[in-house]
């Protein structure tokens, strides 16, 4: 089975993965890293992708977001889906959150982990994808909603058991 963990560098995204490494390592379960890149320059820049002005190069942002997964899990699997929101009423973020079920169901992971400050709550923003990856029923959530590093102690401490 494998471990699948939506990546898009941020800080919430990074803690979750930092956190699938190690349920990975204990379970000895793959680490697969998805990384969604929408073909639209706004979500980019929102998300630090790319600065005010700097031209927007699907290939350099692909090659960003798989360095600095590769710098937390070195081992893992990264995969970089493209889209496009070419559907009137599509916006990046639901682009986003079907290619991450989309992708969910191909590998049926063991756990998603993801990084959210908005999965599960009452009411979630609509730019947030954490939500509407996290009610999907087909597979267990992680939600990571701070960098708080005592569950990632806990469960290392369970590894020599």
């Amino acid at each position: 089975m494998a471990v699948l963990v939506p990546f898009d560098a941020s800080k919430l995204a990074t803690t979750a993965l930092e956190r699938a490494v190690t349920f990975g390592s204990v379970l000895d379960e793959e680490i697969i890293v998805l990384t969604v890149i929408p073909d639209d320059p706004d979500y980019a820049r929102e998300r630090g992708w790319i600065t005010e002005g700097e031209p927007f190069d699907e290939d350099a942002i692909e090659s960003g977001l798989t360095e600095r997964a590769q710098t937390v899990a070195p081992a893992a699997t990264i995969r970089t889906v493209r889209v496009s929101a070419d559907e009137p009423t599509a916006t990046a973020t639901t682009e986003v959150v079907r290619e991450i079920r989309r992708v969910a169901a191909e590998v049926d992971p063991t756990v998603l982990f993801i990084g959210s400050e908005n999965a599960g709550s009452v009411i979630a923003p609509q730019s947030s994808v954490g939500n509407s990856v996290a009610n999907d029923q087909r597979y267990d959530v992680y939600v990571v909603r701070g960098e708080r590093d005592e569950a990632t102690s806990d469960l290392e401490s369970t590894a020599e058991f």
